[in-house]
């Protein structure tokens, strides 16, 4: 499998030369977001809540799914990154802890424009190219996402530092123009909208039923939720694991987001190739083993173990995604992309943020190494499900019997 296969269709290429601009703004405006809050406020709650604000809209994505399965994909694409980056400019009227809500309500509004361009990118990725390609190009997109977390958190870091939440936000906002321009340029025959109606629950919840019918699909879901039920409490145990642990300010987070930016590349270097010599449950289980382990070292208070830690998370970040959302565009057919990835991302979503809320309600009450031992626990068991018990992946399932599967349903 090449791993860099995708990059040889053009179309693909302006693809993602827009999209890692656009992941560039994204990933530096997530990281100060909570560095912001945790500014105006003092709180490792309020910066945790934060992270509760991006993740709480995917408990809506199905809807988000359901829309990007009616439409033209490329057209909603633009539409939803235009509005976004008018909506993320609006940071720039925060000034003090009394516009904190704001800095919320774009958290929110960031999380379901993320949804949308998710369930419509799966979608046009799967009729832009085929089989090995589509692994190629998920690894090379979330190896670009998450590797330039080297760069970006230290460049939205300086940029927060010297001129202020409102610069980052306007950087961000201008970076959403690149994937704009990609997106205008590709000539893409798209598979038709669905035009198919039953009623509007059953319409709405058909990736639920279709991930339930397909043996490595649930599977890889299950145990993916399971762990994702304790991973959301790092996102507020970070803070107290530079603060508390390596007894560093907020933002050396970015320092830390940058060295999982660089276990990010290394993962997704080798992600295609995992696919295809482990297989599917044994990429994803080796994700999750990432996590485990990396919530261990956590633990130490030591700066070199910790930096480890977090190149383990980077692994596992790359892993998980191309390992779970490949098998989902594989084994699913065009007309169900969006509603497929949508259930998938809510179901993985859903319990992140419950333990996102936890873990912000809990912070203030409970040592953080106790929280990262049962992140541990709980991640390890997943992946030794996966990597003992594998489900085997089945042929790749044509369009015909995806109706018959949804007509039993």
């Amino acid at each position: 499998m090449d791993r860099f296969g995708a990059l040889r269709d053009p179309q693909f290429r302006r693809l993602f030369a827009g999209q890692a601009l656009s992941s560039f703004g994204d990933s530096a405006l997530y990281l100060i977001l909570g560095i912001w809050a945790k500014t105006l406020t003092g709180s490792n709650a309020a910066a945790g809540g934060v992270f509760l604000a991006l993740a709480a809209p995917t408990l809506l994505a199905p809807l988000a799914g359901h829309l990007a399965d009616r439409v033209r994909r490329k057209t909603l694409l633009i539409a939803v990154n235009a509005v976004t980056a008018l909506i993320v400019l609006s940071l720039v009227f925060v000034r003090s802890r009394e516009q904190l809500w704001l800095i919320y309500v774009v958290a929110l509004c960031y999380g379901a424009s993320f949804d949308l361009l998710s369930a419509a990118g799966s979608g046009l990725r799967k009729d832009m190219l085929r089989g090995a390609d589509l692994a190629s190009a998920n690894a090379l997109l979330q190896m670009s996402s998450q590797g330039l977390r080297v760069l970006s958190p230290l460049v939205g870091s300086g940029l927060f530092v010297a001129f202020g939440g409102p610069s980052v936000a306007v950087f961000d906002a201008v970076t959403f123009l690149a994937a704009i321009a990609a997106l205008a340029s590709l000539r893409v025959a798209e598979s038709e909208p669905d035009t198919t109606h039953q009623s509007f629950w059953r319409d709405t919840t058909e990736g639920f039923r279709h991930i339930r019918a397909v043996p490595l699909l649930i599977q890889l879901t299950l145990a993916s939720a399971i762990a994702f039920s304790v991973i959301g409490v790092g996102e507020t145990a970070i803070y107290a694991v530079v603060g508390e642990g390596l007894h560093r300010p907020a933002s050396f987070v970015g320092v830390v987001l940058s060295v999982q930016g660089a276990g990010s590349i290394a993962s997704g270097l080798t992600a295609a190739y995992l696919m295809r010599r482990a297989g599917a449950a044994r990429t994803v289980g080796l994700a999750l083993g990432c996590f485990a382990l990396g919530a261990l070292v956590y633990q130490t208070g030591s700066l070199p173990l910790v930096l480890a830690g977090a190149v383990l998370d980077g692994l596992g970040v790359v892993w998980l995604s191309v390992g779970l959302f490949t098998t989902m565009q594989l084994y699913t057919p065009p007309r169900l992309q969006g509603r497929v990835n949508a259930a998938a991302t809510t179901l993985l979503i859903t319990p992140q943020t419950l333990s996102i809320a936890a873990g912000a309600a809990l912070i203030s009450v409970l040592s953080y190494r106790l929280m990262l031992v049962v992140m541990a626990i709980v991640i390890g068991a997943c992946a030794l499900w996966l990597l003992a018990r594998p489900a085997a992946a089945p042929a790749e399932i044509p369009e015909e019997t995806a109706e018959t599967i949804a007509a039993g349903s």
